[in-house]
């Protein structure tokens, strides 16, 4: 137990990453109000500026409603290559401070320092050097909480933001957790913290008060792990490598699509999207999925599996875009448009050389295409196809 005592675990946070990375080439925007995301009623909210935040603007949010919250926000249309660009900088970085790196999202990850310290410093001279790293180096701001376990570290870092750092000592565990509504733990969602308050429950320090075979019988097992988090005990070593079994993304149209060409249009830049991703976690998929949202809100997904394994864009998009031409006629007019990567494995392991000349020299394109953007992550590079007339 002693080595859990002693362990110093940091959890760093991008403040408004998506909105911060743009900032840097415009900007004459960082005191002006800002949202990422697509300007059209169906679109949501991928990231806004503390001042629409303060306004009620929140990630998720539909931008219809975000726009009527705050009209004189400047609406920037995300880049997510771009993003990923940074994000793989900004965990190339921690890894010079400690090997015990978890990646948590794109903008946040747990840092276990303890042996870092004999070099670096203590856990707050760490936290400094990082915050000063990122914001002179790549001009982002940051927030660190600093605790003995992840689950405190985490809600420390929540607290600093923005641009902030917070220490909870490990005698001031309790004192800091204490103060919380339940809401704020890992693990309590709508309708547990319901269940919670249904038993008057409204504090982290009421529920630490809480007998644990209560908790069991209320909750079972997850009722157990929420009274050792309220009373400050998170025993989970740092990670190094979380095993994704997919990754995906989707995309909702401003009005529904029945066009064929547009859907395969935005089936391509999905599979670019895709392809990024897996390359930048050296992961190669063996199957795709598609999955069509028609409007009236009902779904339909397709899955097929393909010959190899792949961490091709071209691959992933026409492989999408077969699993939509066997799906014509649609039924309805679609609304969003999807596409999930999975099967996941090692690259090296999995994908074979083609006798095809022109696939080898698209995957060797990608890969370039995937250097220069973490060299220049503002350069907006992208496949030729996708450069049409806004009008067309």
């Amino acid at each position: 137990m002693s080595a859990l005592e002693n362990r110093a675990i940091l959890h760093v946070d991008m403040d408004a990453f998506f909105v911060s990375v743009e900032l840097r080439e415009r900007p004459e925007l960082r005191h002006e109000p800002v949202i990422v995301g697509f300007p059209s009623g169906r679109s949501v909210v991928l990231s806004a500026s503390y001042d629409c935040r303060a306004r009620g603007v929140r990630s998720a949010m539909p931008m219809s409603q975000a726009i009527a919250l705050m009209p004189q926000a400047t609406i920037i249309e995300p880049r997510h290559g771009a993003y990923s660009a940074v994000s793989a900088q900004i965990m190339n970085y921690f890894e010079t401070i400690t090997p015990l790196v978890e990646q948590v999202s794109i903008d946040e990850a747990f840092l276990d320092v303890t042996g870092s310290m004999r070099l670096l410093g203590g856990p707050v001279a760490i936290a400094h050097k990082i915050r000063a790293h990122l914001a002179e180096k790549l001009n982002l701001p940051s927030s660190i909480g600093i605790a003995r376990n992840k689950f405190v570290a985490k809600l420390a870092s929540t607290h600093a933001k923005p641009n902030g750092l917070i220490v909870v000592a490990p005698e001031r565990t309790t004192e800091f957790l204490h103060q919380l509504p339940v809401s704020a733990m890992w693990g309590v969602g709508k309708k547990t913290e319901e269940q919670l308050h249904a038993l008057a429950i409204e504090t982290i320090e009421q529920l630490a008060e809480e007998p644990q075979a209560r908790m069991i019988q209320r909750f079972g097992e997850h009722g157990r792990s929420l009274h050792l988090l309220a009373h400050g005990i998170d025993n989970r070593p740092v990670q190094t490598t979380r095993e994704e079994k997919s990754i995906s993304a989707e995309h909702t149209f401003a009005n529904d699509i029945s066009d064929l060409e547009l859907l395969e249009e935005e089936l391509l830049r999905l599979g670019h999207r895709l392809g990024q991703r897996l390359r930048a976690a050296n992961k190669a998929a063996s199957s795709v999925g598609l999955k069509l949202k028609y409007q009236d809100f009902t779904g339909i997904s397709r899955t097929r599996t393909m010959a190899m394994p792949t961490d091709s864009s071209s691959t992933i998009s026409q492989n999408a875009i077969e699993l939509l031409r066997r799906m014509t006629p649609l039924a309805q007019s679609v609304r969003l448009v999807g596409i999930k990567a999975e099967r996941l494995s090692d690259p090296d392991l999995g994908i074979q050389l083609s006798l095809d000349p022109i696939e080898g020299k698209t995957r060797e394109a990608e890969r370039v295409a995937d250097e220069i953007s973490q060299r220049f992550p503002d350069s907006g590079l992208a496949p030729a196809r996708f450069l049409r007339p806004k009008d067309k």
